[in-house]
C-alpha cells in the first residue's frame, strides 16, 4: 500500500488506530516521546499510533510517529510511507516549512516513485496555502508558481495535475491583482509614471488574467492625465476590441469621447504594438 493509499484511507474515515492506541498509550502512562520509549514497537504499530492521531485531528502529533519510523527503520517500505504521511500531517496542522521539508526528502528519497506526485503538490500548498491576502509579500506566491509548475510539467497525467492548472492561474491572478493595488494607490495620488508602470506590467505579463480590463482603463485615465491622448486612445481601442462589454470599456469611451477623442489604434507606442499582436495578429 502506497503512502497516497493511507492518505486516503485515513480521508475515509477508517479506524486504523484503535489497535496501536492500546499497544502505545497502554494502561501504564508510557511516555511515548521518552527516548527509546518506542524501539520495542514495530513500524506497523507505529504507523497505526500515527493514524490515529491524524483521525483525532492532532496532526503535529501523527508527524511525530510516522517521524519515528523514518528515524527507527529508515529503510522498510514502513518508513517510505511514513515520510508521505509526515508531510501530509504538517500541513494539516498548517505546520508549512514542516511540511515542505518532510515532502522535498520524499522527493529527493523517492523520485520516481507514484507518490512523488502528491509529494510536490504538498509542496507547492505548502507555499500557496499562506496567499491568503493581497497586501502581503508575495514571494510566497511566486514559489508556488514555480513548484505548482512542477507538478504540471512533471506529473501532467497525474490526478494533480489539473488541480495545479487550476491553482496556478488563481496565483497568477493573485499577482496582477497586487500589481493593481500599487497602481491604483499611485493613480490616486496624481503618480501618474509611476501607475502606468504598473498597469502596463498587468497587461504585458498578465494579459490572461481577470485584471486586463480594468489595467487598460486605468491606462486611459492616467495616459489623458498626462495629455498623452494617442497612448490613452489605443488603450481604449484594446479595451473596446477584447472587453467591449464591461463597464470598463464604457467608463473609457465615456472618458475619451467627452474629450473629443475615439478609442483607435494611432502613433507608435507600446500599446499599439499590443494592439497590433492581439487584434491584428502581427508579431513582428
Amino acid at each position: 500500500m502506497s503512502g497516497r493509499s493511507s492518505i486516503l484511507k485515513f480521508r475515509k474515515g477508517l479506524a486504523t488506530g484503535v489497535l496501536s492506541l492500546g499497544l502505545l498509550a497502554g494502561c501504564g502512562g508510557l511516555d511515548t516521546r521518552a527516548p527509546g520509549a518506542l524501539e520495542a514497537y514495530s513500524a506497523q504499530e507505529i504507523f497505526e499510533r500515527g493514524e490515529y492521531e491524524l483521525e483525532r485531528g492532532q496532526g503535529d502529533e501523527a508527524a511525530f510517529y510516522f517521524g519515528e519510523i523514518e528515524r527507527l527503520y529508515p529503510y522498510s517500505e514502513w518508513a517510505k510511507r511514513a515520510l508521505i504521511m509526515q508531510a501530509f500531517s504538517y500541513h494539516r496542522d498548517q505546520d508549512y516549512p514542516n511540511s515542505r521539508a518532510a515532502a522535498q526528502r520524499y522527493i529527493d528519497f523517492y523520485p520516481v516513485d507514484s507518490d512523488a506526485a502528491y509529494a510536490q503538490y504538498l509542496l507547492a500548498l505548502s507555499y500557496y496555502d499562506q496567499i491568503d491576502e493581497v497586501g502581503r509579500d508575495q514571494g510566497l506566491t511566486f514559489q508556488a508558481l514555480q513548484a505548482l509548475r512542477v507538478v504540471i510539467e512533471r506529473y501532467p497525467e497525474s490526478e494533480y495535475a489539473r488541480s495545479s492548472v487550476l491553482k496556478f492561474d488563481l496565483a497568477f491572478d493573485h499577482l496582477a491583482a497586487k500589481e493593481m493595488e500599487i497602481g491604483r494607490y499611485y493613480l490616486k495620488r496624481d503618480h501618474f509614471a509611476a501607475s502606468i508602470n504598473r498597469f502596463r506590467i498587468v497587461v504585458e505579463d498578465f494579459q490572461t488574467t481577470s485584471h486586463t480590463p480594468e489595467a487598460l482603463h486605468r491606462l486611459v485615465e492616467a495616459y489623458l492625465s498626462l495629455g498623452l491622448v494617442e497612448e490613452a486612445q489605443t488603450a481604449g481601442a484594446i479595451l473596446g476590441y477584447n472587453y467591449q462589454s464591461t463597464e470598463w470599456y464604457e467608463d473609457s469611451f465615456a472618458l475619451l469621447t467627452g474629450q473629443g477623442l475615439e478609442p483607435k489604434s494611432i502613433g507608435n507606442n507600446w500599446l499599439s504594438a499590443i494592439y497590433r499582436q492581439m487584434v491584428r495578429g502581427e508579431w513582428l
